[in-house]
Order: C-alpha cells, then sequence, then structure tokens
C-alpha cells in the first residue's frame, strides 16, 4: 500500500499492527563517476521490487526520503545533507506522526552509511519516549545487511562489504540506467584500510578517498548490478515478513 494513494481514513482504517514503511537515503557525491542521487536510486529500486511482492499488501509504504545525513560529504559539491542532530529529530517526528494515531510497528529501511547511526539513535529516543508501551516495535535495517554478504553467493564479486561509489553501487547503476555512469576501467581502487577495527574512527570522506569513491568501481557490471538488486530486495521483503509476523515476542 502507497500512503500517498490513500485518504486520512483509509489510513485509520488499517489495522494499528501495519507496518509502516520508510525508505530513507541520501543526495550525497559518489565520486567522479557515479550521479550524487545514486543512494536514492538504488533504494528506490530495491523498494520498487519489494512492492511486486506479497508483502506489500501488508506494510504501509512512505515516500522516499531522499534527504540524508551525509555531512561527511560535504567536501564535495552537489552533496545536500541534513545535520545529524535535525536529521535525527526529522525520523523521530515522521515515525511519531504514525504513532500519535496509533500505529505501533515503525520500520526505517535505510539505503544510506550515514544514516544508519541517526535512525538507530531516533529510534532509541523514541523507545525512551514509550517505554512502558510492550506492543511498540521500532526498526533499521539497511538493505545491504538485509540477506547476510552477497559475495558469498554471487560470482565474480571482488568486494566481500559495500564500500561508496564502489564496485556493488557503480553495478547496481550500470543496471539500472549505463548512461548514468562514466568510464570505470581506469578508476582505480581506494582500498578500504583497516579503520581502526574493530573499534569506530570518526571520518570524513577526504581523509579516506581524494576521488570520493571507497572500493573497485572497475570491477562493476551490470550483470552483478541485478544479482545484487535480486539479493537485497528478497532479504528486504524477508525482513518485512518478519515485522508483519511479530508475535510479541523478543526471541524473533
Amino acid at each position: 500500500m502507497e500512503l500517498t494513494d490513500l485518504a486520512w481514513p483509509a489510513v485509520a482504517a488499517l489495522p494499528k499492527t501495519t507496518p509502516i514503511i520508510f525508505p530513507i537515503a541520501a543526495l550525497e557525491q559518489h565520486g567522479k563517476h557515479m550521479p550524487v542521487f545514486t543512494d536514492s536510486l538504488l533504494l528506490g529500486e530495491v523498494i520498487r521490487r519489494v512492492k511486486l511482492g506479497p508483502v506489500a499488501e501488508k506494510c504501509l509504504f512512505s515516500p522516499l526520503q531522499w534527504l540524508g545525513n551525509s555531512h561527511h560529504h560535504l567536501d564535495f559539491p552537489g552533496t545536500l545533507s541534513s545535520s545529524p542532530r535535525a536529521y535525527l529529530d526529522t525520523l523521530k517526528d515522521l515515525a511519531t506522526c504514525f504513532m500519535a494515531h496509533g500505529f505501533t510497528r515503525i520500520v526505517f529501511v535505510n539505503g544510506h552509511g550515514g544514516n544508519i547511526t541517526p535512525s538507530q539513535q531516533a529510534l532509541f529516543e523514541l523507545k525512551q519516549d514509550h517505554r512502558d508501551d510492550r506492543d511498540l516495535l521500532l526498526l533499521s535495517l539497511t538493505y545491504w545487511d538485509s540477506a547476510g554478504s552477497p559475495a558469498e553467493k554471487i560470482p565474480g564479486l571482488v568486494q566481500a562489504r559495500m564500500g561508496h561509489a564502489c564496485e556493488w553501487e557503480t553495478s547496481m547503476v550500470l543496471r539500472l540506467n549505463p548512461k548514468l555512469v562514466g568510464d570505470v576501467t581506469q578508476v582505480s581502487e581506494v582500498p578500504f584500510g583497516r579503520e581502526f577495527a574493530p573499534g569506530y574512527r570518526a571520518w570524513v570522506m577526504p581523509d579516506r578517498s581524494e576521488p570520493g569513491h571507497i572500493g573497485s568501481p572497475a570491477a562493476a557490471t551490470a550483470e552483478k548490478g541485478e544479482a545484487l538488486f535480486a539479493h537485497f530486495a528478497s532479504g528486504v521483503a524477508a525482513y518485512l515478513e518478519r515485522v508483519v509476523e511479530w508475535d510479541g515476542s523478543w526471541d524473533r
């Protein structure tokens, strides 16, 4: 179900356990070879494919939110960003609009690395505000984490994880519209580095990459992109089915 297609009485009549899905993405630099709307294009395609399955009629989908938290990319022209606190509060407000009318299952489906921490913090704070509501299910899922690593299932992938404007993302944009992708044959790999793992090191993109990508765009193909879309859409759809079927227990 599409929120944009419904009148408010139809929304009010929905079961309050209907999962409310907020796709959240970004508009930010994606290296010298990819468009700034990459994250929104890719999440939009994942969600489009999810909506082709039976879970779509069991959930209510909000329009994709293209403005994300991209301050770590602001050194590159074309990036649009909401500051972390403002973005976090926006996410809380979006969820609250439905929670105020009794809806109990909220899911942020995320397509941008910079949104991970704000979306999780937004839900963490909302739960403190509603700490006695045991029927409340507040979730955030980043689509590339939805089904395990595709590197174990898709032949030929050279990256083991998501980067930025990398093999995975470039492959998926090639699948959508190759005219949006520059010549990647001469784009050099930018290694992930050790990143002070397993701890977290704060960073902005110029710390790691002059051109703005991380990973191996030269390894991208449209065929890999199709396989990646299928993998991620399947993972997100399966996750949303878990939300629909939630029985109130903690062990799901």
